[in-house]
Formats: structure tokens, sequence, C-alpha cells
């Protein structure tokens, strides 16, 4: 069977999982020309105020009132799965459809609840979305290739285990770039996901899926990876908030990748949410666990409670020495370190010193094996490469002593970047997540901003700060003289007109394993920047 045919029979399949009442009716489709569809769910009719207000309720609130049983898991679920029925109708955001198997588990939490009067565990009855990565029993992780359509998974991963034994529903899984080494989530299977905040610009990637769901309304809490800026970039693009961790916090043992066994920079999983403090949930829940009993690669640290800081020392990151951020987001990060002046904290000023070096070696890493990881995937049904792919199809295999020394030059790289952070005495550095507030589709050109921060393995969470763009005032470079040829590209895609209304993310990075530092950090700026002083995390 040849690979199209693979393509659109799962495609079909998906859509057929959607139930009939789920399918929104023709007469209040959204037509193409509307950009925004965020706003579907409350204008359109088609939701109840009481589904409106199960997924419009922040997760903490949703536990609490799961856990008491004023709230049905049954009740919560159907909410959800209706809205990602919807999300997906419009972005394109989902790869499998799990309603049936979710309602069935929400049913069976509410029967033990009732019975017990007791919860399964610390998630109980909330609906959880999951990267297409994660194996699920039963279901397929295709990560965009056709070879693995119909190759459903025989085990779980390590995460799903945790979330299912915590008593999470999980209903949807969400759509990646080929081999999620794409900065937007397009791939040969389902196609690509757009931004449902404006449908021509991207979404982001390789966790695209999961912001666009997010975004729309259709999760509160999602799981996605990263490896070069795969959970920042979709949350920046979207305006929604994801922490990366340092490799060992989460668990992510037995997901598939598109680079099986590449360990030179390893790859991470955290949350996607709409606000900072269902991220926070997430993660101390999550590490509550102890998945480092399950998890070999998981480091047995507990979570750490610490005190929030009113006054912080931040370096400023202007730009990376390769590519300058758009108007939009520059003057976000202008605005936003006027305002933590103003609150008292101290500010300096953060060379980009080792970044193109970093950027070099991980760029070199990603390739080593020569593409071959991924032709490997593609040849069995003579899928073609994908013009992303482009550097992975004309790639050279390094050898093993090359990959030695790129290695050696790595840890040297780390150690001096370790060097200055101490020296200086800083407590975070603050900078753009990406050079967009988003981009048009097909015209992210730039992961140095995130990237960086994976080769150095630093905590570093991606936050609205509050800004958005303005084509009145964000309508061209001022006096700007490229500073390298990608540099030129970005600002020549630069279109105030298209961006015009999204929300820009910044982005605080932290020491590495320091996720409780970098996420009180990030509330303290947030609080900041409202005129408050953040609460105990």
């Amino acid at each position: 069977m040849s690979w199209d045919t693979i393509a659109a029979q799962k495609r079909q399949t998906l859509k057929s999982a959607i139930p009939t009442e789920w399918v929104i009716p023709a007469n209040i489709f959204p037509p193409d020309s509307q950009l925004d569809v965020t706003t579907f769910p409350r204008r359109s009719g088609w939701f109840t105020d009481r589904e409106l207000e199960i997924t419009g309720t922040p997760a903490p609130q949703l536990l609490s009132k799961l856990s008491s049983g004023s709230w049905a898991s049954e009740e919560v679920t159907r909410a959800f799965c209706k809205t990602a029925a919807a999300a997906h109708q419009l972005t394109n955001c989902l790869t499998e459809i799990l309603f049936e198997k979710a309602i069935t588990r929400a049913k069976e939490l509410d029967a033990y609840l009732k019975k017990t009067g007791k919860t399964i565990g610390p998630f109980h009855g909330l609906p959880i979305s999951i990267k297409d990565n994660f194996n699920i029993i039963g279901v397929d992780s295709t990560i965009g290739f056709t070879s693995l359509v119909n190759d459903p998974a025989t085990y779980n991963s390590t995460l799903i285990d945790l979330l299912l034994e915590a008593g999470a529903v999980l209903y949807v899984k969400t759509n990646v770039p080929t081999a999620m080494m794409i900065a937007e989530s397009v791939n040969n299977v389902f196609g690509r996901t757009v931004n449902p905040r404006n449908r021509k610009l991207t979404s982001g990637g390789s966790s695209g899926g999961e912001s666009a769901l997010i975004a729309f309304g259709g999760s509160r809490l999602g799981v996605g990876t990263d490896i070069g800026g795969s959970l920042r970039i979709p949350a920046a693009c979207t305006g929604i908030f994801t922490i990366r961790p340092s490799f060992g916090r989460f668990p992510n043992f037995q997901t598939r990748s598109g680079l099986a066994g590449q360990e030179a920079v390893n790859s991470v999983n955290g949350p996607m949410a709409p606000t900072l403090e269902e991220i926070v949930l997430w993660s101390k829940t999550v590490v509550g666990q102890k998945p480092w009993i399950r998890d070999p690669k998981c480091l047995p640290i507990a979570w750490r409670t610490v005190q929030p800081k009113r006054t912080l020392k931040i370096a400023v990151l202007w730009n990376d020495g390769v590519v300058t951020p758009t108007p939009p987001v520059s003057r976000a990060l202008k605005q936003t370190v006027q305002r933590l002046k103003e609150a008292g904290h101290q500010i300096v000023d953060w060379a980009p010193t080792g970044h193109v070096e970093l950027l070099a070696t991980l760029g070199r890493m990603f390739v080593a094996d020569g593409g071959q990881s991924v032709e490997k995937l593609l040849k069995p049904t003579g899928e073609p490469w994908r013009p992303e792919m482009k550097a992975y199809k004309e790639a050279s295999e390094l050898g093993v002593y090359e990959m030695w020394q790129l290695q050696l030059a790595r840890n040297n790289l780390c150690k001096a970047y370790q060097d200055r952070w101490n020296a200086t005495g800083i407590d975070a550095i603050l900078c753009p997540t990406t050079p967009y507030s988003s981009v048009e589709n097909g015209k992210f050109g730039y992961v140095g901003y995130t990237g960086v921060f994976n080769i150095l393995d630093y905590p570093a969470v991606s936050f609205p700060c509050g800004v958005n763009s303005d084509r009145s005032v964000d309508a061209a470079y001022a006096n700007h003289t490229p500073l390298s040829p990608v540099d030129a590209q970005v600002q020549g895609d630069y279109s105030p007109d298209l961006v015009h209304g999204m929300p820009v993310s910044l982005q605080l990075v932290g020491r590495r394993l320091e996720e409780e530092m970098v996420l009180m950090m990030t509330d303290v700026v947030l609080q900041s920047l409202a005129g408050k002083i953040g609460p105990k995390l």
C-alpha cells in the first residue's frame, strides 16, 4: 500500500472517531476566512453554559470539585472530549481520539469514588491530553510517519502508567511534525496543525497539537516534549505556559522518538497549560509520584518548597547574536524589563557568549547519524522527505571519535557558561522564547533561543508577558542591520498585519535541576508585572 493511501486511511479513521453529535453543524461551522477560532466555543451557541464552565475552570479547582464528588468525571470528560473534537475540526490538532475509553474510565472513577469515598490518586478524574509520541497500549504513536500507522503500542510509556495510577483520564493524542524535529507541527500523515488564535499562523512544534488544543480550550493540562524548543516554541506561538525541565526531573522513559537512541541531547517532557498555577500543579504532582522508582533515568529529587524572593537579579539577553527578535518581541522584552526595574529587581545585560558555538553543537548532534534514523522510517512505505527535513537528508554520519570530540566540546561550553553565571551572581536569564510572537505557517525559521538551553540542560519557563503584537507600533524594524542570513530571512518574513493581536511570550531560565526555583521566579516576575508580590509555591 502506498504511503499516501495509508495516510488518507489514517485521517479518515481519525475523522470517523468523532461522534456524530460532536461534529460541528454546517450552519455554524466557521468559514476559512475566520482566523481566530478561539471564540467559537463561547460564541457559537453550540456549547452549553455548563460545558463552558467546566472547560474554563483551572485544573486545581477542577480536581477539588472532582475529589469532593460535586462534579462527576464523566460530565467533565464529555465536556473536554466535545471541545477537543471541535478543536480538531478547526485546527487539525489530534492524531488519536480515545473518547469512548475515556468516558468508560471516567464512569469507573465516579463509581469508585461513590463506593469508597476515596479518589484513585491526585489526578482523579481529570482529563489530560497527551502528545503523540507517548505510548499507550493498543494505540498508534506514528510521530508523523506512515510506516508507523497501524503499529499500536504494546506497552505504556512510564509517564502514562504514572498518570493512570494517579487517576487521570486520557482522551486524545496530539499532532507533531515528522520525527518531532521541525518547529511546526506538519507531517505526511495528518498534515498541518494551525494556530487557533490565527489559522494563518503556526501553532509551533513539535508539541504544536498540544498548544493548539489548549489555546482553543480543549484541555487544561497537556503533556509535550522538548529537545530543542518543542515545548516552549508552541507555547509561545499560542500564548500559553510551559516549563522545559532539566533531564531527570520528569519521567520520559519508553516514549517513541524519531531519533531513537540519540542521547547527546536528551529529550525531556513537561506540562503545557493556560496558567502558571496549572504548570506548578502538574510538576509537583508528577514528582510527588516518585517517578525515579520506575524510570531508571529519573533523579530521586523530591519536590522542594522554595520561598519567593522579593527582588531578583535578572540577566537580560536582548538578542543572541544570530537573530534579532521581531519588533513585537523586542518591545515586549523592553516593557517587561522596565516593569521589573520599577518593581525593584536588579537588571543586568547578558551577552550571548558561546551561543553560536552551542547551537552549532546542537545542530551537529541532531544529524550525527547522517539522517539514517529518519530515512529508515520513511523507506518502508516509500514516503518522501519533507522539505523541512533537508538537513537530515543531506547530513553525513559522524564517526565515533568525531562524536566524542563533539561531546567534549559541549562539556567545555557548558562549564564556561556555568562559570559566567556564577561570576555574575544572577538568579535567572530573561530572553525571548522565539524571535516571533508567531509566524505564518511554513515560515518558522529559527530555534536558537530555545535550543541553546537544551544543550546546557537548564530549566526554562515560557510565559505570555501581557504584551500583544500591535501593527500600529510594531510596524517595522528600527534601523536594523541583519546579524546573519537567517536574521535577514526572519526580518523579511515578518508581517505586522498578520501577527496583529498575537500574545508575546518570553522565557525565564534558571539553574540546572532547579525547576522549583524557576517556577517561583516566573511567578515573582508575573506578580511584579501586575504590581504584586508572588505567593509561596
